[in-house]
């Protein structure tokens, strides 16, 4: 069996879904807003409404400041929507303390963001490590499992080095290596070959489908083609609502 299928039991969310059958991630009515003056505000997200199926793969695309950040930043339980309701594993996030929403983010959900939140004073290894670390892993399983993950995203060489020294690439394989050494049921990710060249961007690209073919939810944020003819579904935003098909 894969490393990043297996589950520790320890670890496991003690919760489950209301509903077998109920979508993973299900959104009704849901909207960001921000104030941007005493009377002006922004509606990032506006009254959008999707399911998405647990073992899908799916692409979110649409221009910039369509609200595609908000809207995965949102599902991450980064941010709580203006409006609307979200279901996580046929939870209601509105009922989720803060605690428990960080619970969530550590166990369930693997996140990938364009601005990498990597820890200057740490190595690359300990970067990865470190959420394994909050969780209360074994240094020795820890280890393994760090190793794994570097190795899948060709950082091996680069294990003692700082996130300083690296180029925008190779921090955004170390993001990547920390998210999924975790081995989330649920990856998000912001656009994450976009600091990568064609090369490293198509083996990111394998590695996310051998995710997903190993039971992961996979949600990618992307203006990169390539992602379109491999995820199962698109979703198209365009200043901040859902539509069928990408505006001109």
């Amino acid at each position: 069996m894969p490393w990043w299928k297996r589950k520790d039991a320890q670890l496991e969310a003690p919760e489950t879904p209301v509903d077998p059958n109920f979508p993973v991630i299900r959104l009704e009515h849901v909207s960001k807003v921000f104030e941007a003056g005493s009377d002006e505000e922004t509606r990032a997200l506006d009254d959008v409404t999707v399911d998405i199926q647990r073992g899908e793969y799916v692409s979110v695309s649409g221009p910039s400041g369509c609200g595609k950040s908000t809207f995965l930043s949102v599902v991450g339980l980064l941010d709580t929507p203006t409006s609307g309701r979200y279901w996580l594993n046929g939870r209601p996030t509105d009922k989720l303390s803060m605690g428990e929403r960080a619970r969530v983010r550590n166990l369930d959900v693997g996140l990938v963001f364009q601005s990498f939140n990597l820890i200057g004073d740490m190595t690359v290894f300990e970067n990865v490590e470190y959420p394994l670390s909050v969780r209360g892993v074994a240094a020795e399983e820890r280890k393994a499992r760090v190793d794994a993950a570097l190795e899948r995203v060709g950082l091996t060489a680069r294990a003692k080095m700082r996130p300083g020294s690296l180029s925008g690439g190779h921090q955004q394989l170390v993001a990547v290596a920390r998210a999924i050494t975790g081995r989330p049921a649920i990856l998000l990710a912001d656009e994450p070959t976009g600091n990568l060249d064609s090369k490293a961007g198509d083996a990111l690209m394998q590695m996310f489908n051998e995710l997903h073919t190993g039971g992961a939810t996979v949600c990618v944020v992307t203006h990169d083609p390539r992602w379109l003819e491999q995820v199962q579904r698109h979703v198209y935003l365009f200043d901040g609502k859902l539509v069928n098909h990408p505006e001109s």
